[in-house]
C-alpha cells in the first residue's frame, strides 16, 4: 500500500471560540488531528489597567485590580492593599487579617467552581457546569452581604476593610460552608472515576516538575506536576502560618492532576474558612486607627472645622504614601499573584506592575499541546484555567 500523503494545514483556534476561555487566539499547525506548533497570541482585551492606576488616588485603584483577574478580586485587591500597607509602614487588626483570609479562600472556591464547571462542560460533562455555578451563587450572595455587589465588591481597603461585617455574615458563611463539602462529593461522584472524563484527561497535557520550574509556573499547575510552592506556605502573610491546612501536590503534571489539586484545594479552603470564622467576633475594629488613611470611628467627636478637615483629605484628596517600592505576593487561585507598587511620595502610585500566573500559563501552553491532538487542545486550555482579563491587563 503506497504511503498517504499528508499536508501541514496552519488553523487558527480563537479569539472567539469559546473554548479558548476569552479572547486568546491560538495558531496552531496540524498534521491531520496532530497538532505540530502552536503559538498563542494575546493583546484582544488589552484595557490598560496598570498605566490607568498612574491616574487614581490609593484607595481608587481597588476596583481596577479587581477586574484584571475578575474570578480572583478579593485576591486581588488584598494583594495591592498589602503592598501599599506595607510602603505606608502600618500594621492592621488582628481581626482584619482574619477576616481578609477568610474572604480569600471564599474567593477561591467561588473560582475554582467557575472552572471546574466550565471545564467539565468544555468535555462534556454538561451537568457539572450546573451544579457548581448552584454554589457559586451562594458565594455570590456573600459578596452582596458585605458590600451590596456580586463580582466585584471592592471591600477591602488599604488600612482594612471598607466597613464592619453586616448582621448575619457568620451564620451565611457557616451554611455554605456546611453544604459545600457534600457537593463536593456530588462533582467527583461525577467525573474522578468517570471513563470518558479519565480517558480525555489523564497522560493529557503534560509537563514536567522541571519545565513547570522554568516556564515560572505556579500555583495548580506547578503543584500537579509536583512543585510545592505555596505562598501561603512559603511567605507566610495575614497570619496563615497560624492555620491548620495541607498543600496538596502531584507528580503527573497532566490535566488529570490538575483536576485533583484543585479538588483538594477547595477542601482545604473549606478547612482553613471554619477556623477563621471561629476567630472573627461579629464587632471590632475593621480598619486601622489612622486618620491620614481610613475614617475617623462614628463614636469619635470631632468639632465641625476637624470633620470637614478629615472629610476633605481622605474623600477628596485621599493620602499620601511615602517614597518607595513593595511586593508582597499573595496565594490566588492561578498561584502567585502580587503588585510591584512604586511611590513617589504624592497620593498616586508612579507605577503598579502586576504578576500575573494567567501570563505566564500562557507561554507554557505549546509545550503541554505539541503532539497531541487538536481535541486535547481544548481540554489544556480549561486545565491551566487562564483568565484573559489578568493576561491582557
Amino acid at each position: 500500500m503506497a504511503d498517504i500523503k499528508t499536508e501541514v494545514m496552519t488553523v487558527n483556534m480563537g479569539p472567539q471560540h469559546p473554548s479558548t476561555h476569552g479572547v486568546l487566539r491560538l495558531v496552531l499547525e496540524l498534521d491531520g488531528e496532530t497538532v505540530l506548533s502552536v503559538a498563542p497570541t494575546i493583546g484582544y482585551l488589552h484595557t490598560g489597567i496598570e498605566k490607568t492606576t498612574e491616574q487614581k488616588k490609593w484607595q481608587q485603584v481597588i476596583p481596577l485590580v479587581e477586574r484584571m483577574d475578575y474570578l480572583s478580586a478579593q485576591s486581588n485587591s488584598m494583594a495591592f492593599c498589602l503592598s501599599v500597607e506595607r510602603l505606608l509602614a502600618v500594621e492592621i487588626p488582628e481581626r482584619v487579617k482574619t477576616i481578609r483570609v477568610l474572604l480569600a479562600e471564599l474567593q477561591r472556591l467561588n473560582s475554582h467552581l467557575v472552572w471546574l464547571g466550565t471545564h467539565g462542560m468544555e468535555l462534556g460533562a454538561v451537568s457539572v457546569l450546573m451544579y457548581c455555578f448552584r454554589e457559586r451563587e451562594l458565594l455570590l450572595n456573600i459578596n452582596e452581604l458585605i458590600a451590596g455587589f456580586r463580582m466585584f465588591p471592592s471591600y477591602n481597603r488599604v488600612g482594612g476593610l471598607r466597613e464592619d461585617l453586616p448582621r448575619g455574615f457568620h451564620a451565611a458563611v457557616r451554611e455554605v460552608l456546611d453544604r459545600l463539602p457534600g457537593k463536593l462529593n456530588e462533582y467527583e461522584d461525577l467525573l474522578t472515576k468517570n471513563e470518558i472524563y479519565i480517558e480525555r484527561t489523564r497522560g493529557v497535557g503534560r509537563i514536567s516538575k522541571e519545565d513547570a520550574i522554568a516556564y515560572g509556573l505556579v500555583g495548580p499547575i506547578a503543584r500537579a506536576a509536583g512543585v510545592t510552592y505555596d505562598v501561603r506556605k512559603a511567605f507566610p502573610y495575614l497570619g496563615y502560618e497560624t492555620f491548620d491546612f495541607q498543600v496538596p501536590v502531584q507528580t503527573d503534571g497532566d490535566v488529570y492532576s490538575r483536576y485533583l489539586v484543585r479538588i483538594a484545594e477547595m477542601r482545604e479552603s473549606i478547612a482553613i474558612c471554619r477556623q477563621a470564622l471561629d476567630r472573627i467576633s461579629p464587632t471590632g475594629a475593621f480598619a486601622i486607627d489612622d486618620p491620614r488613611i481610613t475614617p475617623p470611628p462614628k463614636d469619635r467627636v470631632y468639632t465641625e472645622m476637624e470633620a470637614l478637615i478629615q472629610h476633605f483629605l481622605i474623600y477628596s484628596q485621599g493620602f499620601t504614601v511615602p517614597a518607595g517600592e513593595a511586593y508582597v505576593p499573595v496565594e490566588g487561585p492561578r498561584g502567585e499573584q502580587g503588585f510591584y507598587v512604586v511611590s513617589d511620595g504624592t497620593n498616586r502610585p508612579w507605577r503598579v506592575k502586576s504578576r500575573a500566573p494567567s501570563l505566564l500559563a500562557c507561554q507554557a501552553l505549546e509545550t503541554m499541546v505539541v503532539g497531541g491532538l487538536i481535541a486535547d487542545v481544548v481540554a489544556v486550555i480549561g486545565s491551566i484555567d487562564v483568565v484573559m482579563g489578568d493576561v491582557d491587563r
